[in-house]
């Protein structure tokens, strides 16, 4: 990793540096695009050919059957099952205290206005396949989508190279209350819950994480009216650290890695005001680095990140919201006071014994969280995104005689007519009720 003085670079360069690795690129794009209109014109065929042609896999059905979810629930040791139920436990508590509530305003002049939660009716779950069973992705995912009591709640993800489904993850989704899984994987998954076919049914809004064909089938098809909102813009993993003389070096560097093994194309930062603190985590990285089965994959990603050198701690700042990080981590003395400079993250995680691994299973927060610069207009997931809103808006006569000269006048300069006419007739008709 590179050690670079921020002081000490012009303003391309810095613009340049704090650019993300490339994502989606045309091809990918164009590509996740044929995938999806194949699937919306032909389902299931679609959906076969796929399965055949990208992942190997000639499947006698999609769904995961009552048999195989049967074996997954039995092949949970005690002392797994004792860690999931304990994270589930821990994100249904935040979750659940982040259940909005109805608001009434009542004016008292005879105007009353309400906004009022309902749930997503069918919402479509993705988890990522690749190298590791995200079974932590399934619980920020399904338990928010239960707590909002989203009716039909599925999940798409997809099969080894046996046709199989990890089962651990299987088993978190079916204590998360998640019952129908399908063995459907990359842009093909997020077409099938978006247009429906003859085995997938059509959803509303699709959430969670994914490569970058599967972040650009979620652009594309929520581009089209006839498909599915999405959640936020998920992509590669990323964490930016800002430290002092008082963090731990091994730590630090401990932290960086548990970003840079997910995928190659992940990004970790390091901000300090202290050289010797760089050098220290430099060489710790370099140590645990050689210990770590994902190594390659973790090393790929320290290629295009970095350490960054400041004067001070305003710069730091600076920079991280100008980053926005997915995962800002405050490795500094009294961190829990730098909180309020903070103004771009995705999730802030604050002192020595906070690291991100912890929001990543058993804080209760969702670390389905905005990657790529959007924490500077996107929020990372929670209970309210599974759930829209009604406004609902009343008046009694009074009411209406109290506002209905000024919503005519209103109309009048707007020059639409009728809506003045609709307050008018009102006012001149003793009839109503």
């Amino acid at each position: 990793m590179k050690i670079l003085e921020w002081a000490a670079l012009t303003k391309s360069e810095r613009i340049q540096l704090l650019k993300r690795p490339q994502q989606v690129d045309r091809s990918v794009y164009d590509e996740a695009k044929a995938i999806v209109e194949k699937v919306k014109l032909e389902g299931d065929s679609a959906l076969r050919h796929f399965s055949s042609t990208i992942d190997n896999l000639e499947l006698p059905q999609f769904a995961v059957s009552p048999q195989e979810f049967a074996q997954a629930l039995q092949s949970v040791s005690e002392r797994q099952l004792a860690a999931i139920k304990l994270a589930i436990l821990r994100i249904e508590n935040y979750q659940r205290a982040c259940l909005p509530k109805s608001v009434t305003v009542d004016t008292y002049d005879g105007i009353i206005c309400q906004r009022i939660p309902r749930p997503i009716e069918r919402v479509g779950l993705y988890v990522p396949g690749g190298t590791a069973p995200l079974i932590s992705t399934v619980m920020m995912l399904a338990i928010p989508a239960k707590l909002a009591q989203c009716t039909i709640r599925i999940l798409c993800t997809p099969a080894n190279r046996h046709g199989e489904i990890n089962p651990l993850l299987l088993a978190t989704a079916k204590y998360c209350g998640i019952d129908t899984i399908y063995k459907l994987g990359g842009a093909q998954a997020i077409a099938a819950m978006a247009y429906g076919s003859e085995s997938i049914m059509k959803i509303d809004k699709i959430f969670g994480p994914g490569n970058a064909w599967v972040t650009a089938a979620k652009q594309i098809v929520a581009q089209d009216i006839e498909a599915a909102s999405i959640d936020l813009p998920a992509g590669p993993s990323e964490i930016l650290i800002i430290a002092d003389s008082a963090a731990n070096a091994e730590c630090v560097a401990a932290d960086l890695l548990s970003q840079a093994e997910h995928g190659p194309d992940s990004q970790v930062i390091l901000i300090a005001n202290t050289k010797k603190l760089l050098n220290e985590v430099k060489q710790a990285v370099r140590v645990q680095l050689a210990t770590l089965p994902r190594k390659e994959i973790a090393k790929q990603a320290l290629e295009h990140s970095y350490f960054l050198y400041v004067d001070n701690f305003s710069e730091a700042f600076a920079i991280s919201n100008d980053y926005a990080p997915e995962h800002l981590l405050l490795q500094l003395n009294h961190a829990e006071r730098y909180v309020e400079k903070v103004k771009n993250a995705g999730a802030v995680f604050i002192g020595a014994w906070m690291p991100e691994t912890l929001g990543d299973y058993v804080t209760g927060a969702n670390h389905v969280l905005p990657t790529n610069g959007m924490a500077k207009r996107y929020s990372g997931l929670s209970v309210n995104d599974f759930m829209h809103f009604i406004s609902v808006q009343q008046a009694t006569k009074k009411g209406f005689d109290t506002v209905a000269d000024a919503a005519i006048e209103l109309a009048q300069l707007e020059g639409l007519q009728a809506h003045g006419q609709a307050v008018a007739i009102r006012s001149e008709n003793e009839e109503i009720d």
